[in-house]
């Protein structure tokens, strides 16, 4: 059976880019974050969201991320709100996407909010991104046009690094890519001898 090895950490830790490591090495990845964009226009969620949010999150009768993630950012209850309508459906999707990959030992499961979702209960192993919160700011700045006030709204919406890392099964420090690319190696060796065992 095909196991999944969740990967986390908070924004701008660098998740996509280590899960991009992954996939170049050959291994599934689902990126939960950009199928909930995607989601995101799907006629189900944008009416779910429009009951909601009314038209406060939309902008010429579309749905405005940028305008949803201000609204969300800054009021946790309505970020619960939108997670609880976005969550099902990734999660539906994902299981549709892993039934294509029941050859394979392991996929991954990238999600920022792994652990806050609940995401983490369908995993096997986690494995956590980390980087140092300077280095954070600066990579979310420079990605997403934003403020560093926004980039510290979405970090403090998120668990802290510790907490993260107290229950996952390995962590990445991602400041070197030389370094980060060996981390992985290193993984996917155990990941296969876990595999040979069980």
């Amino acid at each position: 059976m095909t196991k999944i090895i969740g990967l986390t950490g908070g924004i701008g830790s660098g998740k996509t880019t280590i899960a991009n490591e992954f996939l170049s090495l050959g291994i599934p990845v689902y990126i939960a974050d950009d199928e909930a964009r995607k989601l995101m226009q799907s006629t189900e969620v944008v009416n779910a969201v429009r009951a909601v949010f009314s038209n406060s999150g939309f902008e010429n009768n579309k749905l405005n991320r940028e305008k949803l993630a201000e609204i969300v950012f800054s009021d946790p209850k309505k970020l619960e709100q939108l997670n609880t309508i976005v969550h099902p459906a990734v999660k539906r999707h994902f299981d549709e996407w892993i039934l294509n990959h029941k050859d394979v030992p392991f996929v991954i499961y990238e999600a920022a909010i792994l652990f806050e979702s609940g995401g983490y209960k369908n995993c096997d192993l986690i494995i956590s991104v980390t980087a140092p919160l300077e280095t954070r700011i600066q990579r979310v700045i420079d990605r997403d046009k934003t403020t560093r006030e926004q980039v510290l709204k979405r970090i403090n919406m998120q668990w802290d690094d510790e907490k993260r890392i107290s229950k996952s099964d390995f962590v990445i420090k991602n400041t070197n890519i030389e370094e980060t690319k060996s981390e992985i190696v290193k993984i996917l060796k155990i990941l296969k001898i876990k595999q040979n065992v069980t």
